[in-house]
């Protein structure tokens, strides 16, 4: 008896032994092992790449910081000087939410519309869609360069075209007027990138409600208002808000037009010199949020400038998302 009970206690010890591997090496512990594995080369990046230098941006916003010497505590003086003493601000902001209010949705109703036309092709379909994506594999500088001197008003075909049929063609990108319209026009043309991603998105639209549609005697304005948009709504957030952010940021074709229209060499000499040519037309905020930087080496008014285009475009995007959310049936329900 005495034997039979040492050897329970023997087995007792044993298992409470094991109870603290079992728990360790539990199915949940070793899913959230796996799982925290497989997301720290994410997290690493997020933290190096995102969270830091946005933290150090942050804090060079309250500095005067030249690159050259230490960062000096300055407090709230680039902001206030943002928001009441720079007068370029002004300009660059209103440029800029001039590409917000048209530059984008014109670029989503024209991809809507390519692609709409593309889904109905019987002829070399594959042809003409490779046709329309094309112009978006083009470098910004290159689509840049080539549309300025295209629009060019002395030596450039589109004036010789219009002046044939008796038109008057404008100045484009050397008129204040018509600078930012040339842009729209640009921007048009390489409309491949979400025009390709509608097309995807019309094709997966069901055939079955089209005909559902139909039979309830719906014209093609209403399939189009109650079948199409809501089944493609998922894609037209997308694309406008990346659009929106994609225009707050616009920079490359702006800076390389303002370049080639005045006649100087360089892109860097463009901004410098010639920044938003013509008649400041072309000066976006991220333009200037770079002069201000790189060219007159005062790195902490620029971090100031890119904290306040941060949280722009993050009042943009909760703002859009609050909008479609309204708007869709979700919301309305």
């Amino acid at each position: 008896m005495t034997t039979l009970r040492a050897a329970e206690r023997q087995v007792g010890r044993h298992d409470a032994d094991r109870r603290p591997t079992r728990r360790l090496r539990s199915p949940k512990t070793a899913r959230r092992l796996v799982v925290w594995g497989m997301l720290s080369p994410a997290l690493l990046g997020l933290g190096v790449f995102f969270a830091y230098p946005l933290l150090a941006n942050v804090y060079y916003s309250f500095t005067r910081y030249d690159l050259l010497t230490p960062p000096e505590f300055i407090g709230m003086r680039n902001y206030v000087y943002l928001f009441t003493q720079d007068p370029a601000v002004v300009t660059a902001t209103l440029n800029t939410l001039w590409l917000v209010v048209i530059l984008v949705p014109v670029r989503i109703i024209c991809a809507i519309a390519v692609a709409g036309l593309l889904t109905r092709a019987r002829f070399a379909a594959g042809l003409w869609r490779t046709l329309f994506y094309l112009p978006a594999l083009v470098p910004p500088v290159a689509s840049t360069v080539a549309f300025v001197f295209l629009f060019n008003p002395g030596a450039g075909p589109v004036n010789h075209v219009l002046k044939i049929f008796g038109i008057q063609g404008p100045l484009w990108f050397n008129d204040p007027a018509w600078s930012k319209p040339s842009l729209v026009l640009l921007g048009m043309w390489v409309l491949g990138d979400i025009m390709i991603i509608f097309l995807a998105s019309l094709l997966d639209v069901p055939q079955d409600q089209y005909e559902a549609a139909a039979l309830d005697g719906a014209n093609g304005f209403q399939k189009v208002r109650y079948v199409t948009l809501p089944s493609i709504m998922p894609v037209i957030v997308f694309a406008v808000i990346t659009g929106v952010i994609a225009a707050l940021q616009y920079f490359t074709e702006a800076a390389v037009a303002s370049s080639v229209a005045s006649g100087t060499a360089g892109v860097n000499n463009g901004i410098g010199a010639v920044m938003g040519y013509p008649g400041k037309s072309l000066l976006t905020y991220t333009q200037w949020l770079y002069v201000r930087g790189f060219s007159n080496f005062q790195l902490g008014y620029a971090a100031a400038l890119a904290v306040v285009l941060f949280v722009v475009a993050g009042v943009f995007v909760g703002v859009l998302l609050r909008q479609f959310k309204a708007f869709s049936p979700e919301g309305r329900s």
